[in-house]
């Protein structure tokens, strides 16, 4: 077990970190992340991509968390692109993926009201004329308006839809951080079923596993850039003639907050690097899960305390990264929830 990045992760880093550092709008970031090939890199060769996996694409989504950038990186490569290739055929791969490197954008509808990454789904698909006519509602699906297909967990599996077809209605939702976020219901809107369908349950556990494990990539560098973020901020800022760094109660604080970002480090690692195997990660999932649920938004709001008033100005950076984490959060279903699934797997044993 080596959770260390090899070279090729080290550079995909490096050339991610060099893009986020530069002060590019949303839109300006997002086209240069495809021409620096960072939305490929999953995608095989015949489709322009580089024919890596998951651990590198998961790196990307570090970085991005990292920076809290704004750009729909999470469901495109982690709802998207890498399901996508892990379930559907080589021919559906080509439709479905084409024009990612450029910047098409992907989704995946993970919850239905009131159902968080539904084992069993609601939402129903039956075989019809070009494809398979789901009906079924779902909430929370991030950037549906611009994405070319949503991926949508049904009885029968895991069904590409496209969201301007008929029988798709999209209503607009809030999100903590302002990103685009739709509620959606289909009325017999017709998809592409992905794979050969013969084992739907497994595909829509395929999706999402791998819809958690870059959620916890993205989290891990999310709750680590606010982390660096304050620590500079206590080291610059004085008070008494001494940095803030220096008092004992600001020390410990963010100590606190330091050991819950390095616990889910190694969680967010260990779970990607067990998917990118083919290992069984059901165990280390629902651990992260729980993990980032709820330890992910009372460190950030350390992290506002340690800032003082500037916390509270909603233009300062910290605010992108505490209210992504709060969307996080609310997208698995809250440490509640995600805490009496990791209780059912222990008394399962």
């Amino acid at each position: 077990m080596d959770f260390a990045r090899d070279e090729t992760q080290e550079d995909v880093a490096g050339v991610a970190a060099d893009l986020l550092a530069r002060d590019l709008g949303a839109d300006v970031l997002w086209r240069a992340m495809g021409e620096a090939d960072l939305l490929s890199l999953a995608l095989p060769e015949r489709l322009g991509g580089s024919a890596l996996g998951v651990a590198e694409a998961a790196t990307v989504l570090t970085e991005v968390g990292r920076s809290a950038a704004r750009i729909p990186a999470l469901p495109t490569i982690g709802f998207g692109v890498l399901p996508v290739l892990a379930l559907a055929t080589e021919t559906q791969q080509d439709v479905l993926l084409d024009g990612v490197p450029g910047g098409a954008v992907l989704s995946a509808a993970l919850a239905e009201p009131g159902r968080p990454f539904p084992g069993r789904p609601g939402a129903t698909a039956t075989a019809t004329d070009g494809g398979h006519a789901v009906t079924g509602s779902f909430v929370a699906v991030p950037y549906a308006d611009r994405a070319r297909f949503v991926l949508v967990p049904t009885d029968s599996g895991v069904v590409a839809v496209d969201p301007n077809a008929e029988g798709v209605t999209l209503s607009n939702s809030p999100s903590a951080v302002g990103d685009p976020e739709f509620s959606i219901r289909l009325d017999g809107a017709v998809g592409t079923l992905l794979g050969d369908g013969l084992d739907g349950a497994e595909s829509v556990a395929t999706l999402y596993r791998l819809a958690i494990a870059a959620i916890a990539a993205y989290s891990d560098g999310l709750l680590s850039g606010a982390t660096d973020l304050t620590a500079r901020h206590v080291s610059e800022r004085h008070q008494f003639g001494k940095p803030l760094a220096t008092f004992q109660a600001v020390a410990q604080q963010i100590a606190d907050v330091y050991v819950t970002a390095r616990t889910l480090h190694v969680a967010a690692l260990s779970s990607v690097w067990r998917v990118s195997g083919g290992l069984d990660a059901d165990d280390d999932l629902d651990v992260t899960a729980y993990w980032i649920a709820a330890e992910l938004p009372p460190a950030m709001r350390v992290l506002h305390h340690l800032h003082g008033g500037i916390g509270v100005d909603a233009t300062y950076p910290l605010h992108r990264y505490s209210s992504t984490a709060k969307d996080l959060a609310r997208w698995l279903g809250g440490a509640s929830y995600r805490l009496d699934l990791v209780g059912a797997r222990c008394s399962s044993i």
